[in-house]
């Protein structure tokens, strides 16, 4: 039998008053309305939400999608979002190529990127003539910040010869430099056509070292970069890949080619976030690891429940600072707005375009594994 203890009258630990949750803040209440506008939308994310908090959670999707519909706005969900904002609220979901090639045709007056701030630029640019709101404006990107249109400028008066090829983790300013964008998604194929148009046994890959170093092993093309990192897929290591294989037999690891190359020599399909989505769906593997940003896992595994899905991820602390509560607020308020100088944007445009008008493949370009890294020339800052 239990023991009661009797605290007395002073008892010292009274029970805390419960904070309002975000929507009761905003003075969103789950009532019949939000359950029936809501009740089908729940089972998409009951993986990742307790029935506990859906009703916390509820009243905020709710009040997005009726905004939306009001303001004709529609949101891009960028493949990090977390499983609320990418299933409930979404209206296009993708990787950055796909999010751009929807930006660019896209029937809507105002676009909410539910993304970080470069991908919401690539949308200005691509549509200057509509209002691109951004929920957070510290939703920033490591690989982005460590590369500038001064850097871009003074490595084509180095190597005049050489085309240079931005990732599109860049800002509007530095494509504006550079000849041409690239995506995970079809960086090789960028790299290939460039050097043949222009005769060049040298293409310049910037910011991300270690997809031009996985870039390179593909292509066999002389490439030099700039010591720029996702400081998401930086932190895998082929120790990592050796540990999974000996903790789960059996699993299959898919990497993202941001990783370091010792990653994609040890794992067993490398590619895009695109190339990683449809590599789960079509081969529905019994155990599988995605080496990239744990929301991404968390969003793939929704969509293919029957399989088994080991979870070691890094997280983006850049792509969390999207959040439902910031695009209800950005929308409510039209706050937020994305622009970019004109002579800005007309030239990161071309840069874009020349992309764009590139064969469309049928499929994300997969990255061959098992291939010994490559070293290549690393451009210094100085």
């Amino acid at each position: 039998m239990a023991r009661l203890i009797d605290s007395g009258p002073g008892c010292p630990t009274p029970t805390p008053a419960r904070t309002p949750s975000a929507s009761e803040a905003r003075g969103l209440l789950y009532d019949s309305g939000v359950k029936a506008e809501t009740d089908h939308l729940y089972p998409l994310v009951s993986d990742f939400i307790t029935p506990m908090e859906w009703p916390a959670v509820a009243p905020l999707v709710a009040a997005i999608n009726r905004l939306k519909k009001q303001a004709g706005a529609v949101i891009l969900a960028h493949n990090y979002m977390t499983p609320d904002i990418f299933r409930l609220v979404g209206d296009f979901r993708g990787d950055s190529l796909q999010l751009a090639r929807e930006a660019a045709t896209i029937d809507a007056d105002i676009i909410v990127q539910a993304g970080v701030h470069f991908m919401a630029e690539t949308s200005k640019i691509l549509a200057p003539d509509k209002t691109v709101l951004i929920s957070s404006l510290e939703a920033g990107c490591s690989l982005a910040a460590s590369i500038t249109s001064a850097d871009v400028a003074l490595i084509k008066q180095r190597y005049p010869d050489y085309p240079v090829v931005t990732y599109v983790n860049t800002t509007a300013e530095v494509k504006a430099e550079c000849h041409i964008t690239c995506t995970s998604s079809n960086a090789a194929q960028v790299v290939e056509a460039v050097a043949k148009e222009w005769n060049s046994d040298t293409v310049i890959l910037v910011p991300d070292q270690y997809l031009a170093m996985n870039v390179a092993a593909q292509t066999g093309i002389r490439i030099m970069t700039w010591p720029g990192a996702c400081e998401v897929h930086e932190l895998f290591s082929g120790d990592d890949v050796e540990a999974l294989r000996e903790g789960h037999p059996g699993v299959v690891i898919l990497a993202h080619p941001e990783c370091p190359p010792d990653v994609l020599e040890a794992c067993d399909f490398a590619g895009s976030t695109a190339a990683l989505t449809n590599y789960v769906k079509d081969q529905q593997p019994a155990k599988v690891v995605l080496l990239t940003e744990c929301s991404m896992s968390d969003n793939v595994a929704a969509e293919n429940p029957d399989v088994d899905f080991v979870r070691p991820c890094n997280l983006c602390p850049h792509m969390k600072r999207i959040t439902l509560e910031n695009i209800l607020d950005c929308l409510t308020h039209m706050r937020h707005e994305v622009t970019i100088e004109e002579a800005v944007r007309v030239r990161a445009k071309a840069a874009i375009e020349a992309m764009l008008a590139l064969p469309k493949m049928a499929t994300p370009l997969a990255f061959k594994t098992g291939l010994k890294p490559m070293e290549i020339e690393v451009i210094s800052p100085s």
